[in-house]
């Protein structure tokens, strides 16, 4: 089998596309899987280390820009679909997978036009601009959400949960390191997230009473990697502080709660290792998904969420003492989250894709 994936831009898009690789590559020794993306995406700086090989094209999003840069975008759509076209014809693939990202839609598009079977996966509850396009040409529809279904045909649409690499899916449920301390992960997604870097710092002073009881893993995302670790030095506090963590698995299986913005792919991730989390969904994501996101998660007693508008150091502190106190309540949630994890998403993509491809 010879299969594309394409897309990226973010880990919520790559992680899926990888995890569906993965499961190809386990089935098939032989299968050979490419990824089309950005130079400016993270699959650019993270596909060569996981093993797969990156062709790049020139495309840009047009949504919610400025004249001069939604021109530039039009103008590069001809360009992109060329590229794609390119790639595809040299590799000459059994099928086209987009995962999200501006270098899903020329990619899909083009292979749809070169009659090659196609399918997209949508993480969100609410389906971006993209996919809702894509949706008309492609064979298959992957969603993780019931709601996603609603917005595409119902003879393509597969409720299938989002694809976690198998690393996740190997994880054991509640299964925890021992130790003396509790241990904190945050992440703000790849790019980290000011506003939780920022109530999380605040926090500190109020935590000084719990300090060795507590250590902290922090992917804060480049801009700000080196103040907040000052910051945590200033304040004594155990903590190990990353722009980026590049092995997250190894960071989920250690940590007893983890604080983070409300991606599909972090709750997959979450749900898949079976962990206890407070949420605070980024407020400007698309059709508000995030926020939806969360509260399935909040709703099912697997989550505390916190919004944006309400986020400060004092709130943060105060939900995170009262979970610390209460042991029996992370035990429940992280019962809960284990509850939501599907680790056989990948799996189900792949059997469908392989009828396509037969």
């Amino acid at each position: 089998m010879r299969v594309i994936i394409a897309g990226g831009g973010t880990g919520g898009h790559l992680f899926p596309g990888i995890a569906i690789a993965e499961e190809f590559l386990k089935r098939d020794g032989k299968a050979q899987v490419i990824f089309i993306g950005t130079k400016r995406g993270i699959e650019s700086k993270l596909l060569g280390a996981q093993g797969f090989e990156l062709k790049t094209i020139d495309v840009e999003g047009l949504k919610g820009r400025g004249i001069r840069a939604l021109a530039k975008g039009i103008y590069q759509v001809p360009k992109s679909m060329w590229q794609s076209r390119c790639i595809i014809k040299s590799f000459k693939p059994d099928i086209v997978i987009g995962v999200g990202g501006y270098a899903s839609g020329p990619a899909v598009v083009t292979a749809h036009l070169m009659r090659i079977p196609t399918a997209i996966a949508e993480q969100n509850a609410v389906p971006g601009v993209t996919n809702k396009i894509l949706g008309k040409f492609v064979d298959k529809i992957f969603v993780t959400y019931k709601q996603a279904a609603e917005y595409f045909a119902s003879d393509k649409v597969i409720v299938s949960g989002n694809p976690v690499r198998a690393a996740f899916a190997s994880l054991v449920p509640t299964d925890r390191q021992k130790k003396d301390y509790w241990q904190l992960l945050v992440f703000g997604g790849s790019q980290g997230a000011e506003a939780i870097n920022k109530a999380v710092t605040d926090m500190l002073p109020r935590l000084q009473t719990m300090r060795k009881k507590i250590h902290i893993i922090h992917q804060t995302g480049t801009r700000q990697a080196d103040v907040i670790k000052r910051i945590y030095e200033k304040y004594s506090m155990a903590a190990t502080v990353l722009p980026f963590i590049v092995d997250m698995v190894k960071a989920y299986k250690s940590a007893d709660l983890i604080i983070c913005r409300a991606g599909a792919t972090s709750l997959a991730e979450i749900t898949a290792a079976g962990k206890a989390a407070i949420l605070i969904p980024y407020p400007w994501a698309a059709n508000d998904h995030q926020t939806k996101n969360a509260q399935a998660m909040a709703d099912a007693q697997a989550a505390i969420v916190i919004h944006e508008h309400e986020l400060a150091g004092g709130k943060l502190n105060e939900v995170i003492d009262d979970l610390l106190k209460d042991e029996k309540k992370i035990r429940k949630m992280e019962k809960e989250s284990a509850k939501l994890g599907n680790i056989k998403a990948a799996a189900e993509i792949v059997d469908i894709c392989v009828k396509l491809i037969a």
